[in-house]
């Protein structure tokens, strides 16, 4: 599909800096359920991950919202992680591969 080929390919440009885990990250605001509703949040970090303002997308050869059908199809990385690692996977608690701020390690830096 158009979304997963703009994720690899994303996945692909992005490498050298992981923004694309980064966007997963910061996304976790954001999941498959509500990314539609978060489309209209004041937040200016979501609003350029989700692609309402800046160029993110277009500095990549990608549509603005290219995030917006990655977390649709995908998820963020909360979504990816219980699906495989956590409750719908093999089980391992989360521990450490929270947000900072939910007592975990992860700490992403703004989607630029």
């Amino acid at each position: 599909s158009h979304a997963l080929a703009a994720a690899a390919r994303a996945l692909t440009l992005l490498s050298q800096c992981d923004s694309f885990y980064l966007g997963g990250v910061v996304a976790e605001a954001a999941s498959s359920r509500n990314v539609d509703k978060m489309l209209s949040s004041k937040n200016p970090t979501i609003q350029r991950l989700l692609g309402v303002t800046g160029e993110m997308g277009t500095s990549l050869g990608l549509s603005d919202d290219f995030m917006v059908d990655v977390i649709k199809q995908v998820g963020n990385y909360e979504e990816v992680y219980n699906r495989h690692l956590g409750p719908g996977g093999i089980n391992i608690p989360r521990g450490p591969n929270k947000l900072w701020n939910e007592g975990g390690l992860l700490y992403p830096m703004a989607f630029r």
